[in-house]
């Protein structure tokens, strides 16, 4: 029989419990331990068989149970000291607090997923995770955000597996109310309500969900309402599903509808108003143009409000490949925002040429919503080091003209939340040396690793603990999976004998797209089999990961792995568990002696999965990418030598990259791991391992990520949104328009030095003349500069410094002026310059912001000439 109505019943706690409904509502319970255990002891056979959920505990226990804990001293003391720390957590001042300097009274951080527990399953992999992973860091350090996203009926998918291998998901539906959430409701109690205007005269609303990920509210908006027909009700239907026009529309609702409910929020809360926008990718880049809306609706102009939005706008961008941006069709964009659709009294063109890929070299009639993340943003940054560099140059052909190294992105790599992902077995071992105090702190905010003075048995003993409970937490997985993909009972006694917890274990986890090389490790299967199987130095693997449901070909990679794990000779000793979450994460980055990542370099933007897997000792054993490539130390694992020679073919490179990782693991790896000392204890290994934790540990915090993004970019993009007032907006505006206007008759004319030879003795100074043509402009709306360095065979500057030249005479008739300035030949070897002319303003973020720049006309003089030895 099938119901023909759901209803959600919720317990009615006795009255001393009813702090208990605070905790399990507050997400602070999915990394904090103390919270946690109470819970468990509520019931733990209820505790384990909903997976560590406190809301859907307290809908499972009987009341009869919550009538003897109402009665009970010991538990009632042990509540009140949980309630008391949350509030204190909630309430007392943090890192935040006490710094100084003019810090934004509030954020608001936009992403299309959030990773918090999976207790709420609104993620998909890394970019959930991450933003997940910011909030919690967020809350730890006192930072005043606020988390937007969308609140998705079917969440990602599950993932099973057929008896041949093949992936299949499965959508179960999420009812909100059986959800750690509360509904946003007006002050007469109603639910508040969100609404877009949609071609045709129909309106999407949407109602507003509120987790609270400790100190910061998350607002999830949720189109399944009944005020909407079925095509508005599906918008929110499921994580990246759906066509196109199904994406841009939750990209309208995330954006758009998302700053609509953080005004709601505030009104309704009395939260401070946030004066800083961060967008986590692309997906929420229509906030921008919302924010441009309100102004505009104020009697600002689109050019005044646009520069008052960008200069408050932080936008990191996550991808380091084009095809995993969003792209929409310039009509469907149109359409939706035409006379009918959304942000009325805004120019159709305008919105649309913020999204315009014009300078990319791209296609006229697409509109990209990372190039507009870019445009509405005055800060934009990539998630390490080496991806700051990959996306300076996938997003040159906006700064036409400058140097790639001059785009203005900068990079802040990416840290993990340590309280979610550290085991509590390593947790209370660090504990042990420094008090529980200091150990958090050092979890948070970052401090003293307290790893030095732990005892090399320990340190092995707490690895081993942590290998058999992966092994153990493996079994139970695999014996559900063959059930699942129809064996019997009496076919599966193997999997009792399924890994070893004394032999070194490697994890390798992560979503399957082509470029992160899933099978990899399967190019000479020989050589495989003979690792795990080798008699004296056997290695174990443990799999998991999804494709995306419309990815056939990370399908087939994903059966192709599984039909191998499959083997009766290798199945004990490699295996693929499928339905990769969070749940399995927190066992398994703790329970793997190493972390294999193997993606083509530099696809990997981060990859956060190693920086979890080494907070819990486990060593990397990476391709040079993402965050390996910034922090890679012999000490601290092995770095997978990469075959990127332009002459390489695919199937070359990936046959001497498999070549490379399988020689590591047979000879250094696995020598490592089982060399044993007097005392039998791996002594060479464990010091690697109390390395990653000390020296390692504290760069992969998120709390150091977020304090960078409070210092770096938070704060400055607050100051500059307290100085682009109306007046000051108006004036770049204006300034910009006048520029971009006269800009074709800006030239550098003429360029002399007063040393015409071809050598010169270091520490000379040259004298030198340049004649710019201005037209309409004058010099206090340029900068013209000498941009000098060391030059290769073909006359390219590296390492280039710039001295601004001042105007000697002028301007003639035609706009002609003449700048002069001296240059110090600072450095041996071949030395170069060259003259530009850039944009000069007080309110400009940089001399790049608007893309133009004059270099010396063909016959101007030399544009790198002087030469010295």
């Amino acid at each position: 029989m099938k119901a023909i109505r759901r209803f959600t019943v919720r317990p009615v706690l006795p009255e001393p419990l009813a702090p208990l409904s605070e905790l399990a509502r507050n997400l602070r319970w999915s990394w904090h331990p103390g919270t946690r255990a109470l819970f468990r002891s509520v019931d733990p056979e209820t505790w384990e068989a909903v997976a560590g959920d406190p809301v859907r505990l307290l809908g499972g226990v009987p009341p009869a149970r919550l009538a003897e804990l109402a009665a009970d001293p010991g538990f009632l003391s042990a509540l009140r000291t949980e309630h008391d720390g949350l509030r204190d957590y909630v309430e007392g001042p943090r890192w935040y607090q006490g710094q100084s300097g003019e810090l934004p009274v509030a954020v608001a951080y936009f992403s299309p997923e959030f990773g918090i527990t999976a207790a709420l399953p609104q993620y998909s992999g890394g970019l959930g995770i991450l933003a997940g992973d910011h909030l919690k860091a967020a809350s730890d350090l006192g930072v005043p955000l606020i988390g937007v996203g969308l609140l998705y009926r079917h969440g990602y998918f599950r993932q099973s597996l057929s008896r041949e291998g093949w992936q299949q998901e499965h959508y179960p539906v999420l009812d909100p109310h059986e959800l750690p959430l509360t509904l946003l409701r007006e002050h007469d109690g109603g639910p508040s309500l969100i609404g877009l205007a949609l071609p045709g005269g129909r309106v999407l609303r949407a109602r507003v969900w509120q987790a609270q990920v400790g100190r910061v509210p998350l607002l999830l908006l949720d189109s399944s309402v009944e005020d909407n027909d079925r095509a508005g009700r599906d918008v929110t239907d499921r994580l990246y599903g759906g066509g196109s026009e199904h994406r841009l529309l939750q990209e309208m609702l995330l954006g758009i509808g998302g700053v609509r409910a953080v005004r709601r929020y505030c009104r309704l809360t009395g939260h401070p108003e946030p004066e800083v926008f961060h967008t986590n990718e692309g997906h929420a880049g229509f906030l921008g143009v919302e924010r441009i809306h309100e102004l505009v609706a104020r009697d600002m102009d689109f050019g005044a409000a646009l520069e008052r939005v960008a200069a408050g706008t932080v936008f990191t961008t996550h991808t380091p490949v084009p095809a995993g941006i969003d792209r929409f069709d310039r009509h469907l964009v149109a359409r939706h925002f035409g006379a009918d659709g959304e942000v009325p009294g805004l120019d159709v063109d305008r919105i649309l040429d913020l999204g315009s890929e014009r300078g990319q070299g791209g296609d006229p009639q697409v509109f990209n919503m990372a190039v507009m993340g870019l445009r509405l943003a005055r800060r934009a940054n990539g998630v390490s080091l080496l991806h700051g560099g990959v996306s300076r140059e996938m997003f040159a052909g906006l700064w036409p003209g400058f140097d790639v190294g001059e785009v203005p992105i900068t990079s802040l790599t990416n840290g993990v939340h340590a309280p979610t992902w550290v085991a509590p077995e390593v947790r209370a071992l660090g504990a042990r040396q420094i008090g529980e105090e200091r150990a958090e702190e050092a979890l948070t905010v970052g401090g003293t690793a307290p790893w030095d003075t732990v005892a090399d048995r320990d340190i092995f003993e707490l690895r081993r603990v942590l290998r058999g409970q992966l092994v153990g937490e493996v079994r139970r997985r695999l014996y559900d999976s063959w059930r699942q993909r129809g064996a019997g009972a009496a076919e599966l006694g193997w999997i009792d004998r399924a890994l070893d917890p004394d032999v070194l274990t490697i994890g390798f986890a992560r979503r399957v797209p082509s470029y992160k090389r899933l099978t990899l490790m399967l190019r000479d299967r020989d050589r495989l089999r003979e690792l795990l199987l080798h008699p004296e130095r056997p290695v174990q693997i443990v799999v998991a990961g999804k494709a995306h449901p419309a990815d056939d070909g990370g399908k087939r990679l994903v059966q192709e792995l599984v039909r191998f794990t499959d083997e009766p000779r290798v199945r004990e000793h490699i295996v693929f568990l499928p339905d990769y979450g969070m749940g399995l994460a927190e066992k398994l980055y703790p329970g793997c002696d190493v972390w294999l990542n193997n993606p083509l370099r530099p696809l990997e933007a981060c990859g956060t999965s190693g920086m979890k897997a080494a907070l819990n000792g486990c060593l990397n054993l990476s391709v040079l990418d993402g965050w390996w490539d910034e922090w890679y130390e012999p000490d601290f694992g092995w770095a997978i030598p990469t075959a990127d020679g332009a002459t390489t073919d695919e199937e070359r490179r990936d046959d001497l990259e498999a070549q490379a990782l399988y020689e590591l693991l047979e000879q250094r790896v696995a020598p490592r791991f089982y060399e044993r000392g007097e005392d039998q204890l791996p002594t060479r290994w464990i010091e690697m391992v109390r390395r990653t934790l000390t020296r390692l540990g504290p760069k992969l915090l998120a709390g150091r990520m977020v304090r960078e993004y409070v210092e770096l970019l938070y704060a400055p993009a607050a100051r500059a949104q307290r100085l682009m007032d109306e007046p000051a907006a108006r004036e770049l505006a204006w300034y910009k328009g006048r520029l971009r206007a006269a800009w074709p008759q800006v030239a550098v004319e003429h360029v002399e030095a007063s040393t015409g030879a071809a050598t010169a003795e270091l520490g000379t100074e040259v004298s030198l003349r340049v004649g710019v043509r201005l037209g309409e402009l004058t010099p206090d709306d340029v900068e013209v500069q000498a941009v000098t360095g060391r030059v290769d065979s073909a006359d390219r500057i590296s390492g280039a410094a710039t001295t601004a030249l001042k105007p000697a005479k002028g301007p003639d008739l035609d706009g002609r002026w003449v700048y002069e300035g001296p240059l110090t030949l600072d450095r041996t070897g071949p030395f170069g310059y060259t003259v530009r002319v850039l944009p000069a303003h007080r309110l400009l973020g940089s001399p790049a912001e608007m893309g133009l720049v004059a270099w010396p006309l063909e016959g101007a003089g030399e544009s790198s000439g002087v030469l010295m030895r």
